[in-house]
C-alpha cells in the first residue's frame, strides 16, 4: 500500500469525527448530517481507507464496561530513526488502544487495555521485543478520579 501524504480536509475530518461518534454510522446517515451526496462520502471514504488516513473501523465500549481489564500507560524509548518501524508494529497490537509522540526523554506513550495480568504481561514482552525499543517504563492505572 502506497501511503501517500494525504492532508485530509475540512469533509474529511467531519467524516471522521461523525465515524468517531457512531463507527457504523451509514453512508446515507453520514451524507444527510454532512449535508453532501452519499457518493461523495463514499469517495472520501474510499480515499481516506486508500491513503492509510483511516485505519479501520473498530467499537467502543463504556470505561466500566470490563472492571477486570487491566489498563496502563506504556512509556517508550526508541533507538535512532527506528521511531515509524516501531509505530507500524506498535498499532498491530489489539491491546494497545491509543498511541502518541511525544517529546522529553520518552519518544512514545501508549494506552494498554488488556483482559488479563497475563495478558498484560504478554504485552509487555512483546513490546519490549520490537526492534528498535531501547527501553520502557510502564504504570498500571489502578482507579479513575
Amino acid at each position: 500500500m502506497n501511503v501517500a501524504k494525504y492532508s485530509p480536509d475540512d469533509l474529511d475530518r467531519r467524516i471522521i469525527g461523525h465515524l468517531r461518534a457512531d463507527g457504523r454510522a451509514s453512508l446515507t446517515k453520514l451524507s444527510d448530517a454532512l449535508g453532501v451526496a452519499r457518493g461523495t462520502v463514499q469517495n472520501r471514504l474510499d480515499r481516506l481507507m486508500e491513503t492509510g488516513t483511516l485505519l479501520g473501523f473498530t467499537v467502543r465500549v463504556r470505561e466500566d464496561y470490563d472492571l477486570s481489564a487491566v489498563h496502563a500507560v506504556m512509556m517508550i524509548e526508541v533507538v535512532g530513526k527506528s521511531t515509524t518501524q516501531v509505530i507500524r508494529r506498535l498499532r498491530g497490537l489489539t491491546e494497545i488502544s491509543a498511541l502518541h509522540t511525544t517529546n522529553g526523554n520518552w519518544d512514545l506513550v501508549a494506552n494498554i487495555r488488556a483482559a488479563s495480568l497475563a495478558d498484560f504481561d504478554r504485552v509487555l514482552r512483546e513490546v519490549r521485543m520490537i526492534d528498535g525499543v531501547a527501553n520502557s517504563e510502564t504504570s498500571l492505572l489502578l482507579s479513575s478520579v
